[in-house]
């Protein structure tokens, strides 16, 4: 089994992977992490502060113990299709996904990554959001 997770430094994102792993210990699957980032986004101090993240990332899932990958996709134009692709080239049991909380005018229209991975993922979406709290 496979999981496929997007990761951002967000508490959406945090969330997404805390799911993710409790998934993958629970049922044994592998589990890959999918870093979008934006072409020129990663300069200077940035760079530095990206590569920290991925070690910090990297040794908070050797430590849950799970079998993972970390996948960057350094020019990303597009989130949604990183996630969607990575689902279907990896042969994904199901997609992760973190949501933010919206407003009531906002919460008639779901954002549009989300949307489209919900519609266009080759599996299972669990779309999980922060607590308040």
């Amino acid at each position: 089994m496979t999981i496929v997770v997007g990761h951002l430094a967000t508490p959406e994102g945090q969330e997404a992977l805390d799911a993710s792993i409790a998934e993958a210990r629970r049922t044994g699957a592998r589990l890959v992490v999918v870093v979008s980032r934006r072409k020129g986004t990663l300069e200077g101090a940035s760079a530095g502060d990206h590569e920290a993240d991925l070690a910090a990332l990297g040794a908070r899932l050797s430590d849950e113990g799970v079998e993972h990958e970390v996948r960057v996709i350094s020019d990303s134009t597009d989130v949604a299709e990183d996630l969607v692709l990575t689902a279907e080239e990896s042969g994904a049991d199901l997609l992760v996904i973190g949501l933010r909380r919206r407003s009531p005018v906002g919460k008639l229209i779901l954002g549009s990554n989300a949307q489209r991975i919900l519609l266009e993922a080759p599996c299972p979406v669990l779309a999980v959001k922060p607590d308040r709290r």
